[in-house]
């Protein structure tokens, strides 16, 4: 019986982990780096142990400082989580020799599963050796872990060796393990999945299928369970293929066995030998607690012969700091507040006044709905995110209400193309026009200190904010009854709360202000100052980091006097464990390079010009 669970890992997975142990009345223990000291698994666990340093592979990827944290603290298993060592042989093995229980699949299924080349030569089916134009586009693909790290599309020959090079050191920085490998690349199909559980009986459940097809940058996005419109011949075939790929391993534990679907065909991905990030979504339809499964098959008890039946539908949006219409670039700083409105679920490894940082991946929360139908949940979902308060960086979120109620989704018609498509109208600023003037009303009461009214009009008020990168310039005034603005009826305001009745309707605005940063509802504005100082000057051509991160890699051959092309990768950048390729914004001449390798960079740090040709 097991009493006490080390989760080898962080954030929103580990949180959700201690969460079902305290519900089966399990005690927990918690690691964490230097920078995770004060994080909320660390909080919600019953002991904490540091694993000196911040990087990955200084913490969470050292299994031997995990398993002398597991005996030191006085657990009796280890659950890894996603990510990080969940797939990993080596530290399950060291974990067992330690005398602990492994919750996960045994060292030789992970071994056989974990490398994505060998599962697919198990499944018949060969990675590519030699790439030519005709194979062309392709993938590059770690062999170990998942999440999108190590990930490229290729589609010129002439960059297969870069993207293999970046793939590499990605890979080895988030999973420890540089191998990667090349498979060819399906335009435009679907990602569905099927979650898989077995015990040490040999009874494997397939528990139905997830299609997970809106995807950035090979990462999940948007999941939900059952995949739509598949035929029953179709899902048939991905259970049976499910089970087979799980036996043939001997499977023991949670996994999610993936395929890229078009038509009628089935292409295998591969088998991660772990829990997913989506698995909410297939918790909700089947009614099971996967982790406490996964801990009642770690103690040797056994399946019921049938899985039990599906209901409904669900709906799982993840919810990153990051900026879509800026490349995806992830965002750092402190997150004020997190409210989601009831009747969804909430998964999350941060809380109010928690800071995000640049060392990890950039996912806030997971937000999930569930509901009869599937157009139920997804309304449901695009409503919650709709009204949650998220005050903090910069996040996804409208990019996921828009993307729920895009006709392409809402018909069950996307596939892994969606984002390249969609992206630019889905990120397109859409603030409300009103937002402003909320701002500088909610702002001003209280400020205005009046001897007496008088008979003369005051001076109009003005005040400036930034919203979505445009400027915005307000204008009210002062009179006896109070504020008032063109075409604006003010009905109330007050430091947080402004309520504006225009064009026949009424709005009620709440207001929030963090230094120099307002939120009126869903709208954030940054407060212009009423005389600006001049703006740093840069020279034309010039390469701003446009995020905090690390410079890891500079291209070959890039000096200063050197001639570039338009596009042409000059340095990477590594933010939240993904590189980030930055390349030059014109033809010319590279005349200056601030960047060295190791440097650490905040946004807006110069990294390099580029001198365009006349």
């Amino acid at each position: 019986m097991i009493t006490s669970v080390l989760v080898a890992n962080r954030g929103e997975i580990a949180c959700r982990i201690a969460r079902t142990c305290r519900d089966l009345g399990i005690r927990t223990v918690a690691v964490h780096s230097d920078a995770d000291a004060d994080a909320l698994h660390t909080r919600v666990a019953d002991t904490a142990v540091r694993l000196p340093g911040s990087a990955p592979a200084d913490t969470y990827l050292r299994g031997d400082l995990i398993v002398k944290a597991a005996l030191a603290a006085g657990a009796d298993a280890v659950h890894p989580g996603y990510g990080f060592l969940s797939e990993n042989a080596d530290f399950a093995r060291a974990v067992q020799d330690a005398g602990l229980v492994w919750i996960g699949p045994p060292p030789e299924a992970i071994e056989a599963m974990a490398s994505k080349t060998r599962a697919k030569r198990l499944m018949g089916v060969a990675p590519l050796t030699e790439v030519t134009e005709g194979d062309l586009p392709v993938l590059v693909k770690a062999a170990a872990g998942g999440g999108g790290r190590g990930m490229r599309v290729v589609r010129a020959l002439a960059d297969l060796d870069a993207e293999l090079d970046a793939a590499r050191a990605e890979a080895a920085s988030a999973f420890g393990d540089g191998e990667v490998f090349v498979e060819p690349y399906l335009e435009n199909g679907r990602h569905v999945e099927v979650q898989v559980l077995a015990d040490t009986r040999g009874t494997v459940w397939a528990l139905g299928t997830r299609d997970c097809s809106l995807q950035r940058r090979h990462q999940k996005v948007i999941e939900e369970a059952p995949a739509p419109g598949l035929t029953d011949a179709l899902t048939e075939e991905l259970h049976t293929l499910a089970v087979r790929a799980a036996r043939a391993v001997g499977y023991v534990g949670a996994g999610t066995v993936e395929f890229l679907v078009a038509g009628e065909r089935a292409h295998f991905l591969e088998l991660n030998t772990r829990l997913q990030v989506e698995h909410p979504v297939t918790e909700e339809v089947f009614g099971v607690d996967l982790v406490a499964e996964q801990i009642r098959v770690a103690e040797g008890h056994a399946l019921d012969p049938e899985p039990p039946a599906p209901r409904g539908h669900a709906v799982e949006a993840r919810l990153y700091a990051e900026d879509p219409a800026r490349d995806w670039a992830p965002q750092t700083g402190r997150l004020h507040r997190l409210a989601v409105p009831g009747a969804v679920r909430l998964d999350t490894g941060y809380t109010d006044g928690d800071d995000i940082g640049v060392h990890y991946d950039p996912m806030l929360a997971k937000v999930v709905a569930h509901a009869p139908t599937r157009a139920e949940a997804v309304r449901k979902l695009a409503a919650a995110l709709e009204r949650a308060v998220i005050h903090g960086p910069v996040t996804n979120r409208d990019l996921l209400v828009r993307s729920l109620r895009h006709e392409e989704f809402t018909q069950g018609r996307m596939d892994t193309g969606f984002y390249e498509r969609h992206l630019p109208a889905l990120t397109a600023p859409a603030a409300d026009p009103y937002a402003p003037l909320a701002a500088a009303l909610a702002d001003a009461h209280g400020r205005s200190r009046f001897g007496g009214w008088r008979n003369v009009p005051s001076q109009p008020q003005v005040k400036r904010y930034a919203v979505n990168g445009q400027e915005h310039e307000v204008r009210y005034r002062h009179t006896r009854t109070g504020p008032v603005a063109d075409g604006v009826t003010v009905v109330h305001a007050d430091a947080r709360l402004v309520v504006l009745e225009a064009d026949g309707l009424r709005r009620r605005y709440e207001v929030s202000r963090y230094g120099d940063r307002v939120y009126v509802g869903p709208t954030a504005l940054t407060v212009l100052p009423r005389f600006p100082d001049p703006e740093a000057d840069h020279a034309p051509g010039s390469l701003l980091a446009p995020m905090p991160g690390t410079v890891v890699r500079i291209a070959e051959g890039v000096t200063e006097g050197a001639p570039v092309e338009a596009g042409r990768p000059l340095l990477w950048l590594e933010a939240m464990k993904m590189q980030h390729k930055i390349t030059a914004p014109t033809t010319g001449t590279l005349t200056t390079l601030h960047a060295t390798e190791g440097q650490q960079v905040e946004p807006g740090t110069l990294l390099a010009v580029v001198e365009e040709t006349p």
